[in-house]
């Protein structure tokens, strides 16, 4: 969330099993090698999260099941079980469901699509842990940026202290001069609207308004509409879950005040278009995504598109933020299974993957996630634009990149 990733997530073979089953080979506890190999998900499935972050377990389940479909790899020898856990919208929640997926499910692996996993990072990197990870470092967890334990990143690795110019010059080209800058009020969130701003003023605009304690979930927005308003303001860049900008969007359309430019994170996805009032609303917002939308009809975006109409109820194909989140998470899982070896160990699993640099989530990244190094020499989004009621791609950010500045 901090890096504007929208940076952007099913009755099957594999299925999804919210029940407490234990561990053991071929279970949770063995390796591959023939058998159902439990795979625990990580996410808010209760408090005010829970109504976007449940996606992540479709996106998860399409990805299982598409593999298994096309019988790739390890599909032919091992089924594929979820494992739920509730992060309850919250940190301690997030180290409480991490505890039970370890200690209680014995899985053998773990996809993380909890906001709040920084709550859960050191119990799952503490010593002698075996339990393999895989996720986006959008909650802000130090534990993403090692590059020698079990976290592996399903997507780039926020990095709070590099300025990238590729945000400034982004605005700047939609024709920005002064930009307002929203967050919610979370560590991740707040250093990701700083690092923003930083780029607006290397693109010489100029910093108008800016809050950074928003609540999370907070639709409360009238002073931040009147302190962008008042701040005379032309665009605004937020690092906030869709909701609240949503609220913020509607109140400067009922005070007629225009903006060149308003960017969300998050909101890319077909939850928005399965809303009326949010369509409604949202018309002529910019939404980035780290990934390729399926606008760009892509083959990899063709693929992901067609196994969530195929294996969920994503009418439309298109993955919203939670539901991508899921969907990369079990990839990376996949990527590293096949080449560690369909019956390796978590230990197998885990040394293969610190190796690896050339997962890409099958084309829909621009460029492979490395495991090696948190240190990007690029940073590229892709932006499109709510018209009516499908996203069209903006001209020239298909992708949008930069380069880190002093």
């Amino acid at each position: 969330m901090g890096m504007m990733c929208a940076v952007a997530l099913v009755a099957s073979a594999c299925g999804s099993d919210d029940e407490e089953s234990g561990g053991g080979a071929g279970a949770g506890g063995g390796g591959g090698g023939g058998g159902t190999l439990q795979v625990g998900l990580l996410t808010s499935l209760s408090g005010p999260g829970a109504a976007a972050a449940a996606d992540s377990i479709r996106g998860a389940e399409a990805r299982f099941a598409a593999y298994e479909d096309a019988g790739e790899g390890c599909a032919a020898d091992v089924d594929f079980q979820i494992v739920e856990a509730d992060d309850t919208t919250s940190a301690q929640g997030a180290l409480g469901g991490a505890q039970k997926l370890v200690q209680q499910d014995d899985v053998f692996a773990m996809i993380n699509v909890s906001a709040f996993f920084y709550g859960a990072a050191p119990f799952m990197t503490s010593q002698g842990a075996t339990t393999p990870v895989f996720g986006g470092a959008w909650d802000g967890a130090q534990e993403w940026s090692d590059t020698d334990d079990n976290l592996f990143n399903s997507g780039t690795v926020p990095n709070y202290e590099v300025v990238y110019d590729q945000a400034g010059e982004f605005f700047k080209s939609q024709g920005a001069t002064r930009v307002a800058g929203i967050s919610v009020v979370s560590p991740s969130s707040q250093a990701g609207l700083e690092v923003g701003m930083q780029s607006m003023e290397v693109a010489g605009l100029e910093r108008a308004y800016v809050n950074n304690s928003v609540p999370f979930g907070s639709t409360d927005v009238g002073p931040i509409v009147l302190g962008i308003i008042e701040s005379q303001a032309d665009a605004v860049y937020t690092t906030l879950n869709f909701d609240t900008s949503l609220a913020i969007i509607a109140g400067l359309r009922q005070a007629d005040y225009p903006v060149k430019i308003f960017l969300s994170p998050t909101g890319y996805g077909a939850d928005l278009l399965e809303s009326e009032p949010a369509v409604a609303v949202g018309q002529g917002v910019t939404f980035s995504s780290s990934f390729t939308p399926v606008e760009l009809d892509t083959p990899a975006t063709q693929e992901l598109s067609r196994a969530l109409i195929d294996h969920s109820d994503n009418e439309s194909g298109i993955p919203g933020f939670y539901e991508s989140q899921g969907w990369f998470g079990a990839d990376l899982f996949l990527y590293g299974l096949e080449q560690a070896g369909c019956d390796a160990s978590r230990e197998d699993l885990i040394s293969t993957l610190q190796e690896t640099d050339d997962w890409d989530a099958n084309g829909l990244y621009p460029n492979p996630i490395p495991q090696t190094t948190v240190d990007y020499d690029q940073q590229c989004l892709y932006y499109v634009v709510l018209e009516g009621d499908a996203f069209v791609p903006v001209e020239g950010a298909d992708p949008f990149c930069g380069e880190p500045v002093s």
